[in-house]
């Protein structure tokens, strides 16, 4: 079974997945889903450098996930949803499984409970 785009699709979600694994990251993201922000203003609720936001951002802005514009001396960035709901739409895939995988779950909680209603034929 051939792949077409296999390699492009699964280096994307690498960085989107690698970007997301961060908290620092992550934080910055939820800021950036109430509008765009400056290095200034998304370094203010932390306790680190804004050149460290600026590498964040990087990271951030290389998988995809946010981009950035110069209005004069200021270099916004605002979230960039295409790239999420692509991540999103890959977990999609595996909600059957987890649905499943609960259901059985709730089964053998059931039965734990009760355990003369799950020996009966």
């Amino acid at each position: 079974m051939e792949r077409i785009g296999y390699i492009e699709a699964t280096a994307s979600l690498d960085a989107v997945f690698s970007a997301l694994a961060d908290p620092t990251r992550r934080a910055i993201l939820s800021r950036l889903a109430d509008g765009e922000a400056s290095v200034n203003e998304l370094a203010a609720p932390f306790e680190i450098s804004q050149p460290a936001i600026s590498r964040h951002l990087k990271v951030l802005e290389k998988a995809g996930l946010v981009e950035r514009d110069v209005d004069q001396q200021r270099r916004p960035a605002r979230l960039k949803a295409e790239t999420m709901a692509a991540a999103v739409d890959w977990l999609t895939e595996f909600q059957k499984f987890w649905g499943k995988s609960f259901d059985q779950l709730d089964d053998l909680l059931v039965q734990l409970k009760n355990p003369e209603e799950g020996n009966t034929p």
